[in-house]
């Protein structure tokens, strides 16, 4: 069987990634569902912190500065777009996030269609296939 990392909070936040969808309905601007999921995760008594900066290091020197849109419990980086399909340099910007941050899991959610489009990404998983 396999063990899914913070599977828990991962099912939460998917749930109320739905949620918020179902309320909101398609066309919003992507901070829109951001601030609307940070909502309904404070709700459910969850963490989040919004917009958090990630230091990317080269030999011990920092070479830039990547921003996260949600942090949930200091555990699980979500990526959010409205957009009409997720594509390959949205995986790979959550998998930088993924290196620039230490954490492990990563889910990039689409607003923009339906159903709710998401995508799970962990680090040991950093290649992008077609």
């Amino acid at each position: 069987m396999i063990s899914i990392l913070h599977k828990t909070l991962s099912d939460n936040i998917i749930k109320l990634s739905i949620d918020v969808q179902k309320e909101l309905g398609l066309g919003f601007l992507e901070r829109v569902y951001e601030n609307a999921l940070i909502i309904a995760l404070q709700e459910e008594g969850l963490m989040v912190d919004q917009q958090k900066q990630l230091d990317v290091y080269f030999r011990g020197q920092n070479v830039g500065v990547y921003i996260a849109d949600l942090i949930v419990e200091d555990k699980i980086i979500l990526e959010i777009k409205a957009v009409d399909n997720i594509a390959k340099q949205h995986y790979a910007q959550l998998i930088n996030y993924l290196k620039a941050s230490g954490k492990e899991v990563g889910y990039v959610i689409n607003f923009g269609r339906l159903p709710l489009q998401f995508k799970r990404l962990a680090a040991k998983n950093q290649s992008i296939k077609d």
